[in-house]
């Protein structure tokens, strides 16, 4: 059991915050500095850092079968985009049609050889049925693009002014779809969601800052350290793209994260430094204070986001790594920046952080809380029927938890764009009236002596196999060969949405079923690739991996906890909480997404799968952040029974003066998720909203209720540190005396 002595006083942080205000133009100056070389970074080099490709750091089986199509038969592989051709009254025969084609064609050559390697239409096909749907009322135009992938991207822009300017005819429709339009697409309107996200919970933030601290001068602050942080943050992404490419999807993560965690960490300190300062100390004094107490409870909850954040980083898939390392660096920056210019801007400002007053409200807002008022009387009446309220807000959190286990798991892929995107009505149109094979044929390249008797036999066993498959069409191509006679490749049309799951359990069946039977003891290997394919290897690394990362992420951060609180139950029983309220948060994106219960309300888009990286990637992030509010809770709890207060009233202390301040926290953290939300792109509406259910349960069920109930059953048994432990490095945070110290020389 604890006996209440005080630890040692841990003054690098007091020093951090002391010598910052000291010297506070120096401070600002340094960070203006690294802005200015930040926004540098952005304009020069981010374009070159982002991709819109799926890649993976290992080389599961589709990816190695693509590289020896590529390196041993085909070459670097080429992108083919899709221009579709349509109109409800007129048919391929009809003049009109034929000449719109024609036109469409010479437009599409005009780009040139760097643009344009090839483009061919049903005018010119030795064999034209291919490109015609099957009532004639529509054609295909594949369009095989110059270069890779690289520069496609950079060429489909022109191509798709092309396909627009043809669409304002107003007897056709003229679409485009494939990778590179795909991915423009995805860009723009990921561009559009993350303006959307911006304005929404900046402004958001901005009236919840301005309730929580009553003037306009302390509202602002917080809000100017998340935008300076996303800043450097985006900047940083575009130097350490240099490295390795990171999806694109990296700055909506820093904007979300960046928003959310800047504020909050700001939010605490600041709040610590005005309380500080009401008590009569002196601005130098309420700045060491508050380094000292609330910029450290900041540093360890900041430091356990990023170790969640960090056990993402041992996926071997672009998509994890690259939004953890954008997360990871938009909190280290806020981190930064809370330690060294928050001190500096407190000394330059002194008591004008209490400027600007909104009317109504007081200087001290409604983040204040003291003895006898709400949320102190929320303490002692949950502390007063502790078993009533564990196992309401328990059974709240299951009960909420239960349609996680009707889960399905899936990749939506063009399905996740709105429907406003041309390339999804392109997409649509292809696979109503066309082969989808045509644009995302199944491949399964023969490794081993191709020319021997026995593998070309088997290789026919295998298409006879697939040729009886429901989901297959025959194979769309003779089987090709490599001039080494070590490799042959065979490949299908798959006849079923590349997106859908019924394809990936084709490709499961071909891979666990088609192959082994045809193949048997054959000296060769078949390996089986295409985009779904790879979705299916996407889900099994995620899989095989999850187990990893939740255990890295459970390990750490109750080592951590452990350090920090100089107890054992504790963080077992955060961990647990933790637990509670990310499986709520898994149940009600089921219930939403998957089930559709108020999806209409909500303006969410249809889809029937949670997309596949969205749990793992909820599960490190919410971790990370319910943490936050522990550590800001406990550490007040904490402090206040280090200065001999017993375990009840300490429970009631820590919650009446943080639980404003966390509900206003957690108000903005909402704000800014449901900003996401708000978005057109589903991935990005599932995280926001997953995010966002979560924090209302952890900032309202488990901070008010579940939390004080457990600690009131536990007593002083919360505190329990094992002597066999005493070993370990006291990092609590400080435990500060209760009454005004006297004020030293500024």
């Amino acid at each position: 059991m604890s006996d209440h002595s005080r630890s040692p006083k841990p003054a690098l942080l007091e020093r951090i915050a002391r010598r910052s205000a000291a010297h506070p133009w120096l401070v600002v100056g340094a960070w203006v500095l690294l802005l200015v070389g930040s926004v540098l970074a952005t304009s020069t080099l981010l374009g070159s850092a982002l991709t819109t490709e799926q890649g993976f750091t290992g080389e599961p089986e589709a990816a190695r079968a693509s590289r020896l199509i590529q390196d041993e038969l085909r070459g670097p592989p080429l992108v083919t985009e899709t221009v579709i051709i349509r109109s409800e009254q007129l048919t391929v025969e009809d003049p009109e049609f034929r000449q719109m084609v024609t036109e469409v064609m010479a437009d599409i050559r005009g780009l040139g050889d760097q643009a344009v390697q090839q483009a061919v239409s049903y005018l010119e096909a030795p064999q034209p049925e291919p490109f015609i749907s099957e009532q004639g009322h529509a054609t295909v135009i594949p369009v095989t693009m110059a270069g890779g992938l690289d520069q496609a991207d950079e060429n489909i822009g022109g191509l798709m002014e092309i396909v627009d300017e043809a669409d304002k005819s107003v007897a056709f429709e003229v679409l485009i779809t494939g990778q590179s339009s795909i991915g423009a697409d995805y860009e723009r309107i990921a561009e559009a969601d993350l303006l959307t996200g911006e304005l929404f919970g900046s402004g958001i933030a901005l009236i919840i800052l301005l309730a929580v601290f009553g003037t306009l001068v302390a509202a602002l602050l917080p809000l100017g350290l998340a935008i300076l942080a996303i800043a450097m943050a985006v900047g940083l992404s575009a130097l350490v793209g240099q490295l390795f490419e990171l999806a694109f999807f990296v700055t909506n993560m820093i904007t979300m994260m960046g928003l959310a965690v800047g504020i909050d960490y700001s939010l605490f300190i600041v709040s610590r430094f005005r309380e500080e300062r009401n008590e009569g100390r002196s601005v130098a004094d309420a700045i060491g204070r508050t380094g000292t107490s609330a910029t450290r409870a900041v540093l360890f909850s900041g430091t356990t986001v990023i170790l969640a954040l960090a056990g993402l980083v041992l996926v071997p898939i672009t998509t994890f790594r690259s939004l953890a390392v954008g997360a990871i660096l938009v909190v280290l920056v806020a981190l930064a920046a809370s330690l060294t210019l928050l001190p500096a801007a407190f000394s330059l400002l002194g008591d004008r952080i209490d400027s600007g007053k909104v009317p109504f409200l007081g200087r001290k807002g409604l983040g204040a809380g003291g003895r006898g008022g709400f949320w102190d009387r929320v303490a002692h009446g949950v502390m007063n029927h502790p078993w009533i309220s564990t196992i309401f807000a328990v059974s709240v959190l299951l009960l909420a938890s239960v349609s996680y286990l009707g889960i399905e798991i899936g990749t939506a892929g063009v399905s996740s764009l709105p429907e406003r995107a041309e390339t999804k009505r392109g997409f649509e149109i292809l696979q109503r009236d066309f082969s989808l094979g045509l644009v995302s044929p199944l491949e399964v390249a023969v490794v081993g002596e191709v020319a021997q008797p026995e593998v070309q036999q088997a290789m026919e066993e295998l298409t006879a196999l697939i040729a009886g498959d429901p989901s297959f069409s025959q194979p769309t191509r003779p089987p090709e060969f490599a001039d080494n006679g070590r490799l042959g490749v065979l490949t299908y049309s798959l006849e079923e949405d590349p997106n859908a799951r019924a394809a990936q359990e084709a490709v499961e069946r071909v891979r666990g079923v088609y192959v082994p039977q045809a193949f048997g003891e054959i000296p060769a290997e078949a390996l089986v690739t295409g985009a779904t394919a790879q979705a299916v290897d996407f889900s099994q690394i995620i899989d095989s991996y999850t187990p990893l990362v939740f255990a890295f992420i459970l390990g750490l951060s109750f080592i951590l906890l452990t350090v920090v609180f100089r107890s054992v139950v504790i963080p077992l029983k955060a961990i647990i909480m933790n637990l509670l309220s990310v499986g709520a948060a898994y149940g009600l994106l089921v219930l939403v997404f998957q089930e559709g219960y108020l999806r209409d309300l909500l303006g969410f888009q249809q889809i029937d799968v949670i997309e596949t990286w969205i749990p793992l990637f909820l599960f490190a992030i919410l971790f990370g952040l319910s943490m936050d509010y522990q550590v800001f809770l406990l550490s007040r709890i904490r402090e206040h029974y280090d200065n001999g207060a017993g375990n009840r009233d300490s429970v009631a202390f820590g919650l009446r003066s943080t639980a404003g301040i966390i509900t206003g926290a957690a108000a903005i953290m909402i704000a800014v998720f449901a900003g996401f939300a708000a978005g057109d792109i589903v991935v990005f509406q599932q995280l926001g909203f997953g995010l966002g259910v979560a924090i209302f349960l952890d900032a309202t069920l488990v901070r008010v209720v579940l939390v004080p109930a457990a600690m009131r059953l536990l007593g002083d048994l919360n505190w329990y540190f094992p002597s066999w432990l005493e070993w370990l490095p006291d990092l609590r945070v400080e435990a500060l005396p209760d009454e005004p110290e006297p004020e030293r020389e500024a």
